[in-house]
C-alpha cells in the first residue's frame, strides 16, 4: 500500500525519469508500472492491475522499452472487455520506490530501476501464466 512517504518518493522519482536524457527510451513507463503493482490493492481496477503487469511482461520477459510498453498500452486500451481478476500476493518485491530513489542518480539509479522491475514482477509469479496469455491475445505475442 502507497503511503505518504512512498507517494512523496515516487513524485521525485517520477521527475528524475521525466526529465530523463534518453527520451527514445522512456524509462518513466517501468516506474509507473512497478509501482503501481507494489501498492495496488483490491480497490484497484482490475484494467490497473493487468496494465501494470503487462507492461513488466513486456519489460522484464520481452526487453520491451519504456515506450513500447506504452504502445502496448494505448493499443489495449482501446479494448473495453472486462479484465481477468489477479491475485495479489502480499510480498511485493524485496526493492522499493524509496531503495531506487537513494541509489545514485545515472546509470546506477537506471539499473535499480530494472531489478526493481525485475522483483516486483518475479513477487507475481502465480500471475505470469495469466499475464502472457492476455499479452498474446490482446498484443499478438508469440
Amino acid at each position: 500500500m502507497a503511503n505518504y512517504e512512498s507517494e512523496n518518493a515516487i513524485n521525485e522519482l517520477s521527475f528524475y525519469t521525466l526529465e530523463h536524457p534518453d527520451k527514445t527510451y522512456f524509462i518513466h513507463q517501468h516506474v509507473v508500472d512497478a509501482y503501481k503493482a507494489q501498492t495496488m490493492n483490491y480497490d484497484t481496477s482490475p484494467i490497473g492491475i493487468v496494465f501494470s503487469l503487462i507492461g513488466l511482461y513486456l519489460f522484464v520477459e520481452n526487453d520491451y522499452t519504456g515506450k513500447q510498453v506504452q504502445l502496448a498500452h494505448m493499443k489495449m486500451a482501446g479494448n473495453k472487455k472486462p479484465w481477468a481478476k489477479i491475485q495479489l500476493p502480499d510480498n511485493r518485491g524485496s526493492i522499493t520506490v524509496n531503495d531506487v530513489l537513494t541509489t545514485n542518480p545515472g546509470e546506477e539509479r537506471d539499473e535499480m530501476i530494472r531489478l526493481w522491475c525485475i522483483f516486483v514482477w518475479e513477487a507475481f509469479k502465480s500471475s505470469h501464466d495469466a499475464i502472457a496469455t492476455i499479452a498474446r491475445e490482446e498484443l499478438g505475442l508469440g
